[in-house]
């Protein structure tokens, strides 16, 4: 987003026209900054072939799905119904990694039924699609045991994680294999998001390739992702050129010494679509107290859960009084709770009526949003090939009270 003459400007868009068409609260997303994160990512690797798996538990849009679809990207789900969107997307099975967490089996034979690719984190998840679908395909989700990401909720790799089947049962998976039959055509991995040091997925990824030798028909490796973007000026980030050369160095070797060419899988979900997303708030007043200044806007964790539920930082600026007078505001929403999106910011002047606006809002925030004090889900529109494009609309009274039934 760009200032010129006073105004706010994406993709040649007066981002405060757009706020005037579409009301707030409101998401707005660049799909050419999706665009060209894929671009990044398929150029830093230097492999036969890379599967590039978007994480759709970041934004599950089906307009963004599809775009996805025709740009050569997968998807990597977590639930039968994140399937069954790819598949009303477009997605053909063999496009889609489900890696679910905790279901039960009644999940894994619809996943079965659906033919994707059906990654097992669960000793008795392998048990069971064994005795009951023998000859089907499956990736081993391995925990490795290292402690990686920018938050402890976001650390999912470390010994007392529930995700994933720990390295060191392994040789019980070996045995199950051999007494079941099973077909092991890939294992995966996912230490956690917002990593930054490319020798922690060095290290994990020698963990799994160690795990690899053991098995004799594996067709993938599967790193997940964990790559952490900017979100302020001087923030640090991963390096994903230097990640892909590490990765692509240790992985060709490894490919030479197994004797074949797998694919390299990864599964980006915040490096593809976090900094493509805005979110755009109307101020509704300006609150003295005998310490703090309070700007409450006409939003609240309901729509934007990631400061609150992560201590997530989302760069914040005043789209309609750029250039006013920098000061320190509580920035808060108007849920009753303590919804305080940031602390001590600085921003330029806020009135009530200024439209603030949140960076690096594509990813996790609109798809962890609710009703709570039952208020409305706001809209998205999509910015693409020239046009915008409303790809939801805001809630209403109906929406909430349709799956409601009315009692005689």
């Amino acid at each position: 987003m760009e200032l010129q003459n006073g105004h706010y400007t994406l993709q040649g868009f007066d981002v405060g026209e757009l706020v005037s068409r579409y009301q707030t609260p409101l998401y707005l997303y660049d799909t050419s900054v999706i665009q060209h994160q894929i671009g990044r990512l398929q150029k830093a690797f230097d492999v036969p072939e890379l599967g590039i798996h978007f994480a759709c538990k970041a934004l599950n849009n089906i307009h963004i799905l599809k775009l996805m679809k025709d740009w050569g990207i997968g998807l990597d789900t977590v639930s039968i119904q994140e399937i069954w969107i790819a598949k009303r997307a477009g997605f053909p099975p063999e496009r889609i990694l489900y890696t679910p967490n905790c279901v039960g089996t009644d999940e894994i034979e619809m996943a079965i039924q659906e033919g994707v690719q059906i990654n097992v984190d669960h000793i008795e998840t392998l048990e069971y699609i064994g005795h009951h679908h023998p000859g089907t395909k499956v990736g081993i989700r391995i925990n490795p045991h290292v402690m990686a990401g920018g938050h402890e909720k976001l650390s999912v790799g470390h010994i007392d994680s529930k995700f994933g089947i720990s390295i060191y049962q392994l040789p019980l998976v070996l045995r199950l294999v051999d007494a079941l039959k099973l077909r092991v055509n890939g294992l995966h991995m996912h230490t956690g998001s917002d990593i930054l040091d490319s020798g922690v997925f060095r290290l994990a990824a020698e963990i799994l390739f160690d795990a690899a030798r053991k098995f004799s028909d594996l067709e993938f490796i599967d790193f997940g992702s964990g790559i952490k973007v900017a979100y302020k000026a001087d923030d640090v980030y991963t390096d994903v050129e230097e990640l892909g050369q590490v990765l692509s160095e240790s992985f060709n070797n490894f490919c030479r010494e197994y004797g074949k060419p797998l694919k390299l899988y990864l599964e980006p979900g915040k490096f593809l679509v976090s900094e493509a997303g805005y979110f755009l708030v109307r101020t509704n007043v300006i609150k003295q107290t005998p310490s703090t200044v309070f700007a409450g806007v006409d939003s609240g964790l309901n729509h934007l859960i990631r400061p609150m539920f992560y201590d997530a930082y989302h760069h914040i600026f005043n789209l309609s009084h750029p250039l006013g007078k920098p000061r320190v505001y509580n920035i808060v929403g108007y849920i009753c709770e303590t919804d305080t999106f940031a602390n001590n910011r600085v921003v330029a002047e806020i009135r009530p009526g200024d439209i603030l606006c949140f960076k690096n809002a594509g990813a996790y925030c609109y798809t962890m949003s609710s009703n709570y004090n039952s208020r409305f889900r706001p809209a998205e529109v999509m910015l693409h090939g020239g046009r915008d494009h409303l790809i939801r609309e805001r809630e209403t009274l109906e929406d909430l009270l349709r799956h409601q039934q009315e009692l005689i």
